[in-house]
């Protein structure tokens, strides 16, 4: 049974994201560039408040931006209130000329030493460059925005604003991605009116590169909202939003402004399909680096195809660069949100391809797409270009699949562009995340696996440390009864496959005992379940708190994810009902089990969010007899009343069978378990509707079950989190263990910094 304990214990590993530093510090480092890149500081949250380092990586020197007690003694005194140096009240520092500037108790201040102390003033606010709304210009003069249904530049020297669109509309405007995915009921929460623009500046900050986003003849859909923050009558919010198989899509007509002369151009061509994301903001669309052009991918409806093309900036023709098609499905990544791996170089393109089997990079020439050769190759995958050196004809990248054992991890690779001298430079067998400024001789390295805490070190491109900035302190993390995941590897259903994933046991473990198990489940197949890296804690995943709870709890990327090879992944073109292989999920519970008695499976429950409530439904309707009860939080349960951009890219356009095979309403009445359905009333990007609409065939099959429609609540419920986190854990506790869990009532996580700084990071 959870106890009290238990369930405080949960509630502490839940609340990591809101509490950056509250059971691991140091595992992450967020730099903030300055000097050009050439330095940078970043703060490292300890739990009771935040330190603030400042690193020179050329140099080799890593030590405090500032005294934190001497500037904490001059604060205190020159504000009069207490300043704690463990505690500083503030988040962020500006750099300049030896003193420091940051906001704290409602003013502004500036703190210089002066002979053996510091001393602080209070100073005139001077914005470091654009606000939270504005997008900024590489030289930091003017800033570009979204007002009504155009776009504004706005001078940072002396204010003043002028226009760059003036024929914006109601849906057909300037700067937003597709209403589908612009979290509007999140943004009003949080009280911000819509995202910054989608624009990319050129690199001489002269012109803008931006689009116009045509959804008038999209589908017009309906959230209503009971009980509005006013306590008015119920409001009524409209949205565009487009289902698979609808003629009309969110389109996207790109064009190039020029900030100072005013003029626009568009590009002479077809609007791009849009279903998803902006492409300026996911990377499909970009300037050259000398600004001549603009370089843009594009797919139609049928992803088979996808192309390259050339935009002139200053005329809009639209030349083809190099294109592929396939049977299946052509991707620039695996990963639907991570940029493209392509990079146009001063005459070839890099171009990402799977058409070997594999995710490598060809050579292509630029002016007569021609292929000039293949330069990676081999049973593994590119994941991501880092930096070509074109003077030294070497590409940097991350590379997963070449680690014994763990086909996920990232190693850290050059190659030259021949594909010859291919070298690993960041290779000891853990996962390496990259970070690195623009244009610099150096990258961050955060190398880490599953169960090995992060350590965060500066390295040069021959793979040198140059600076080590932090080793993640777990110790607080261990004290609330955390113990490491176990990576696994097992059969796919198909007795040859190898699929991998995480194993989480309970706290206060005892291999006499048999525990209940948890399938914490997501299907991809735009992104995979479990991460090859430590953990960060995460809102959407709740293996450590469940595990907490006192549960074994798995967690399996099946076949269909994304991370290996192309086939591994087209097990999932035109089979979305499958959600991720749960006959892999299946399979692996039960080779698990083998040598694992202390599993008891015949109490195994399944728990998802999003893509993975609907894979929690299903895994009831199609596997009742191994599952037996089930939390489908915020579920997409009818794929023909979803997104196509997901729909139609995985199950294929125009095949309104495989939708309906993907969704669950036909197969409500194969229930037998305990089902608990969680839905946001406002979920802009799932809706409510489809909760309903299963609940609506269980009722007719006269089935029972248990739904909980949360008032007011998107598509992450982040304004109630542990209110529902906690119904889904009683739930699970009640029905697997056969105990009634404890009087156990967490606090709600409040919608401050911190956590919108984890969310939108």
């Amino acid at each position: 049974m959870s106890t009290t304990q238990d369930y405080e214990a949960a509630e502490l590993l839940f609340r990591r994201p809101a509490r950056p530093g509250e059971l691991v510090v140091g595992d992450k480092v967020r730099p903030q560039w300055i000097d050009g890149g050439a330095r940078f500081w970043y703060a490292v949250s300890t739990g009771a408040g935040r330190r603030f380092v400042l690193v020179d990586p050329v140099a080799g020197i890593r030590e405090p931006a500032f005294d934190h007690e001497r500037l904490a003694d001059a604060l205190a005194a020159a504000s009069g209130q207490q300043v704690d140096p463990e505690a500083l009240p503030f988040m962020g520092i500006e750099l300049a000329d030896g003193a420091v500037e940051f906001a704290a108790f409602g003013e502004y201040w500036r703190c210089g030493p002066d002979s053996d102390d510091y001393v602080c003033e209070r100073a005139e606010f001077t914005p470091p460059g654009s606000g939270p709304l504005e997008v900024l210009s590489p030289d930091g003069k003017v800033a570009v925005s979204r007002r009504g249904y155009d776009l504004w530049a706005r001078s940072l020297a002396d204010g003043r604003e002028w226009a760059l669109t003036t024929d914006g509309a109601p849906d057909h405007q300037y700067g937003p991605g597709p209403q589908s995915t612009a979290n509007a009921t999140l943004l009003r929460k949080i009280g911000l009116p819509y995202l910054p623009p989608a624009v990319a500046w050129s690199p001489d900050s002269m012109k803008v590169l931006a689009h116009r986003t045509d959804e008038r003849e999209v589908r017009l859909t309906h959230l209503v909202e009971a009980r509005p923050a006013d306590g008015g009558a119920p409001a009524l919010h409209s949205q565009r939003y487009a289902y698979a198989g609808d003629v009309h899509l969110p389109r996207a007509e790109l064009v190039v402004l020029d900030v100072a002369a005013g003029t626009l151009v568009r590009a002479q061509a077809e609007p791009l399909l849009m279903p998803v994301m902006s492409p300026i903001t996911a990377k499909w669309a970009w300037w050259a680096p000398d600004g001549s052009a603009v370089y843009y991918l594009d797919r139609p409806r049928d992803p088979r195809t996808l192309t390259l093309y050339r935009m002139d900036p200053t005329t809009g023709e639209v030349t083809t660069v190099l294109g592929e098609t396939a049977p299946t499905r052509v991707e620039p990544n695996q990963w639907m949100y991570e940029p493209p791996i392509v990079q146009v170089l001063a005459e070839e393109v890099l171009w990402y391809s799977q058409r070997d089997g594999w995710g490598h990079l060809y050579r292509y020439d630029l002016r007569t797409g021609a292929l000039l050769g293949q330069v990676t190759s081999g049973r593994w995958a590119v994941r991501q270009i880092l930096r070509v050196d074109e003077t030294e004809g070497v590409v940097y990248f991350t590379a997963s699949g070449l680690v014994e054992g763990d086909p996920y991890r990232r190693t850290v690779c050059r190659v030259a562009l021949d594909g010859s001298g291919f070298t690993p430079i960041a290779d000891d067998g853990l996962d390496h995340v990259v970070t690195m400024p623009d244009h610099q001789g150096y990258f961050i390295d955060s190398a880490s696996s599953v169960d090995t805490p992060p350590v965060t070190r500066v390295r040069d491109w021959s793979g040198q440390v140059l600076v080590e900035l932090e080793r993640a302190d777990i110790g607080k993390l261990t004290a609330t009864g955390w113990t490491p995941p176990e990576r696994f590897r097992v059969k796919a259903a198909d007795g040859v496959t190898d699929v991998y994933g995480v194993l989480y046991r309970p706290r206060r473990f005892d291999p006499a005992r048999r525990y209940p198990v948890v399938d914490n489940l997501y299907p991809g197949p735009q992104v995979p379940r479990v991460a090859p890296s430590f953990d960060p804690g995460g809102t959407g995943l709740d293996a450590e708190p469940l595990a907490a709870l006192g549960f074994v709890v798995v967690a399996l990327d099946g076949r269909g994810t994304p991370g290996r090879s192309k086939s591994f992944h087209d097990a999932s073109h035109g089979h979305l009902a499958d959600a991720g292989a749960l006959t892999d999920h299946v399979t692996a519970l039960r080779q698990l089990a083998l040598t694992r008695p202390w599993m008891d499976l015949d109490r195994v429950g399944v728990m998802g969010h999003s893509g993975g409530g609907y894979a929690a439904a299903r895994a009831m309707l199609d596997f009742p007899d191994m599952f037996k009860a089930a939390v489908a939080l915020s579920g997409s349960h009818d794929a023909p009343h979803f997104n196509p951009g997901f729909v139609e890219t995985y199950d294929g356009p125009n095949n309104p069978e495989a939708w309906t095979r993907t969704s669950n309403l036909h197969i409500a009445d194969r229930l037998t378990g305990k089902l608990l359905l969680i839905h946001g009333e406002l979920d802009d990007q799932v809706h409510p509707t489809h909760t309903l609409r299963l609940a609506d065939r269980l009722i007719a099959a006269d089935k029972g079950f248990e739904l909980l429609i949360v008032p007011g609540a998107e598509h992450t419920f982040i304004d109630c989190l542990t209110y529902v986190r906690k119904r889904s854990w009683d739930f699970l506790v009640r029905e697997l263990m056969g105990t009634q869990p404890p009087a156990y009532r967490p606090a709600p996580i409040a919608l401050g910094p911190e956590l919108l700084g984890e969310l939108f990071a």
